[in-house]
C-alpha cells in the first residue's frame, strides 16, 4: 500500500457502518481521499526536525491558579434542609424506570 492510499475504501465503508452512516459510492471515494490526505499531512509533520525543541504541553506558559484550602462548616449539620422531598435521612426522588 503506497503512502497516498494508507486507508483503503473498505476501511472507510467499515467505519461508516460502525457509525451507522449511509454513504453513497461518491462519498466513500471522497472520504477515503480526504482521510488519506489528512494522514499524509501528519507524515509531513513527522518529517520536521524537533531534536532541539523541548517538549511542551501548551505553547503559552500557563500557571494554574489554585485557591487555598480553608476549613469550612460542612453541610452535615442539615443536608436535607432545602430538599423538596425527604424521607428519614434520605433525599426522596420519583421512581425512574
Amino acid at each position: 500500500m503506497d503512502k497516498s492510499n494508507r486507508v483503503p475504501i473498505e476501511e472507510v465503508k467499515h467505519i461508516a457502518e460502525l457509525a451507522r452512516i449511509e454513504l453513497s459510492s461518491q462519498e466513500e471515494i471522497l472520504f477515503t481521499k480526504q482521510l488519506n490526505e489528512i494522514l499524509d499531512y501528519f507524515s509531513k509533520i513527522n518529517e520536521v526536525d524537533t531534536d532541539d525543541v523541548p517538549p511542551t504541553y501548551h505553547v503559552i506558559d500557563l500557571v494554574n491558579v489554585y485557591r487555598e484550602d480553608k476549613i469550612q462548616r460542612s453541610l452535615m449539620d442539615d443536608p436535607l434542609k432545602n430538599a423538596p422531598k425527604k424521607e428519614n435521612r434520605y433525599f426522596k426522588s420519583p421512581r425512574i424506570v
